[in-house]
């Protein structure tokens, strides 16, 4: 939903209901909108996402992370080795995508609950990639971990604005990456 606002005929349309069924549920309060001075309801996208989950509506229903995948992405095909061994002897099931583009793919077809994104990467870097994966209301609900080599405090603010949950940096123990992780997952 790239919109924050929606009308009555705009909410059905994007829904795929009828005018009247979003009226009735606007009515009986089980979608949250607001009124206009014009009387006029305006739905907030975040009420209609929230509404479309508990209907489990498509393309929600469809989506539904979960807590135990865990996708990497990072370029450095020896931080992917070493990741995965760490998360699969935690009992995690992993995908590995080298870079933004491969993820995008891999996070609608893999449904990870967490996403171990590296910072920097040729293409499209962690940052561009964590904000279009939390901008994307099919996996807004994904938690993201920042990993990094280059820690400053304007990578990491830059990262935690875009949206991540977490922030790891290299090197790490295996024990303290596992324990970033379950912190991340139960936030």
């Amino acid at each position: 939903m790239n919109k924050n606002i929606f009308s009555i005929p705009q909410a059905a349309e994007f829904c795929s209901l009828s005018r009247g069924t979003i009226w009735k549920y606007v009515k009986s309060g089980e979608l949250k909108a607001s009124l206009t001075p014009g009387r006029q309801y305006r739905i907030h996208n975040k009420d209609l996402e929230l509404f479309m989950r508990e209907k489990e509506m498509y393309p929600f229903a469809k989506y539904q992370p979960t807590q135990n995948k865990i996708l990497i992405v990072d370029d450095d095909p020896h931080i992917n080795i070493l990741l995965t061994k760490i998360l699969t002897a935690h009992k995690y099931k992993t995908e590995v995508a080298s870079d933004g583009f491969e993820a995008g793919v891999k996070v609608t077809e893999f449904k990870p609950g967490l996403i171990i994104l590296d910072l920097f990467m040729p293409g499209m870097d962690g940052f561009e990639v964590c904000k279009r994966i939390k901008e994307n209301p099919l996996s807004s609900q994904t938690k993201i971990l920042a990993i990094t080599g280059y820690d400053t405090e304007e990578n990491k603010d830059r990262i935690m604005e875009a949206g991540a949950d977490g922030y790891v940096v290299k090197p790490f123990t295996p024990e303290g990456l596992a324990r970033k992780v379950r912190e991340v997952l139960n936030k």
